[in-house]
């Protein structure tokens, strides 16, 4: 009996042992702290956990892990598994997706933002440039048209942006630079000091981002229609971490991506019709720039850094027709076009 129950005890205790070995745990390294923009990694989180009974773990980590720009090369290391990055914070080290940053681009909304970005994350030339940093692209983290906040009176017209000091990264701070702007690229979390500091006059964001770092709260005025362009922001994982998972894993991370982004869109979309009342609350100006003012600011910037960008990333041996045409193929494809 007693070497019944011995063997009993050990085939119990070698099943724990197995369940415990089989476990996952992952660190994500964001920053700022659980908003709109995150929301996304908040939920792959939740549904990997549910759907492997708790046997895989994604912590969630607002800064504790890695600065944002140093977020990349965190993964590029192993220091954590999943990160959060925007294209315009190291434009050297990811130069492919930067096509999704070139302003006026087209793209109207949260639905055209997945669908481009994901199309050319699937590029060949995205794939083989983030594997030089050990990095998988597995979702985007879609943003509306970006928008400037700023003190005192409003800048409404072209010549306004001149000798502006404006928060911008990626072709956003092109764009500006090209109508005269100086824009510094300061991480979103440094944003609201600057702002206040002086450092800055203004500040382009998303609307959840001027709310989650406090911009609005400075705010005299917000442009509601100058919609430059947005930044993109990829979630990455290490490619040794991803292909380390077991089965079932990798299934409960892939098979929850789609319904991620779908919480994100559904949970950014409430945000947006809040937005109206959030400026009346704080006595914010909706600012609607003239279509003249528009028209020439694109004039300026658009076409002039789409070929120089063309130009530069084809010298450096990236198919950058390749990737334009794809971003405008897939914006047509989503509209129905033909």
């Amino acid at each position: 009996m007693n070497k019944i129950l011995s063997g009993a005890a050990f085939a119990a205790l070698s099943v724990a042992f197995v369940t415990e070995a089989a476990a996952t745990e992952w660190n994500a390294s964001v920053w700022g702290k659980r908003r709109a923009f995150t929301e996304h990694v908040e939920k792959l989180a939740e549904l990997v956990n549910e759907k492997t009974g708790g046997d895989f773990t994604i912590n969630v980590s607002y800064g504790g892990l890695s600065k944002p720009k140093e977020n990349l090369d965190g993964i590029e290391i192993g220091a954590f598994e999943m990160a959060q990055f925007c294209a315009g914070y190291h434009r050297d080290k990811n130069r492919a997706i930067t096509v999704l940053e070139l302003p006026f681009l087209g793209v109207n909304t949260l639905d055209e933002e997945v669908a481009v970005s994901h199309a050319v994350y699937d590029h060949p030339a995205v794939k083989d440039e983030m594997a030089q940093w050990n990095a998988r692209i597995i979702m985007t983290s879609p943003m509306p048209q970006y928008n400037l906040v700023g003190t005192g009176d409003p800048r409404d017209e072209l010549a306004d942006f001149d000798g502006m000091r404006v928060r911008a990264t990626g072709g956003l701070g092109q764009a500006f630079e090209a109508v005269g702007g100086v824009p510094t690229s300061v991480p979103a979390t440094e944003a609201y000091n600057a702002m206040e500091s002086g450092v800055v006059d203004t500040v382009a964001f998303a609307q959840h981002a001027h709310l989650s770092f406090g911009t609005i709260n400075e705010a005299d005025w917000w442009t509601a229609n100058l919609n430059p362009g947005t930044v993109n922001c990829p979630v990455v994982v290490n490619i040794d971490a991803y292909e380390a998972l077991p089965a079932e894993h990798r299934e409960a991370l892939d098979s929850s991506i789609d319904e991620a982004i779908a919480h994100y869109l559904a949970n950014y979309g409430g945000l947006l019709e809040k937005w109206d009342g959030v400026l009346e609350e704080k006595g914010v100006e909706k600012v609607e720039i003239d279509g003249a003012v528009l028209e020439e600011f694109r004039a300026k910037a658009a076409d002039p850094i789409r070929a120089k960008w063309i130009e530069d990333m084809t010298a450096q041996g990236l198919p950058a027709q390749d990737l334009y045409d794809l971003v405008q193929a897939t914006l047509q494809q989503q509209r129905g076009g033909n």
